[in-house]
């Protein structure tokens, strides 16, 4: 049952994060999913950590980075209010925060899904190289655009 809300916290962190990326590209923010997406991200690194502990493993590192770029999105947002150039702070955090868990959610649909465990069972394979490649670059790309057309916050 754990194991089934920690999935569907991370879900719904993803689906709100895609709404903020939508509206860090239509130049304009989010105020509820932005709410909804830094909450059920740090819920997810955070129950990720009340699985058993096997050792510095990749979920364990994700965890942690997750946390810290989660911290500095929202000492970004609400302490500094995206001010200058703490908007490009915010905008790079955030989309670092839900690229990682979308890293995750692609992993977990290489080892869960057979026709993509039939094409990567190692996860060490081109397809699931390739995934993670597109995945990365994409997220490049949306970061660059967002930063260019989301309006500064207050001076």
């Amino acid at each position: 049952m754990f194991t089934l809300i920690h999935v569907l916290i991370s879900i719904l962190g993803i689906a709100a994060g895609f709404v903020v990326i939508g509206g860090m590209l239509g130049g304009k923010v989010r105020p509820p999913a932005t709410c909804v997406f830094l909450a059920a991200t740090i819920a997810t690194s955070v129950t990720g950590f009340f699985f058993p502990f096997k050792g510095a493993t990749p979920a364990f590192i994700f965890g942690v980075l997750s946390l810290v770029v989660l911290s500095l999105a929202m000492f970004s947002l609400i302490v500094k209010q995206v001010r200058g150039g703490w908007r490009k702070t915010y905008i790079i955090t955030a989309l670092t925060a839900q690229f990682l868990n979308t890293f995750v959610l692609i992993a977990q649909l290489f080892q869960k899904v057979p026709a993509l465990r039939a094409l990567a069972p190692t996860q060490s394979e081109p397809p699931f190289g390739i995934s993670q490649i597109l995945l990365l670059l994409g997220f490049i790309w949306i970061g660059i655009q967002a930063v260019k057309r989301t309006a500064p916050g207050p001076a």
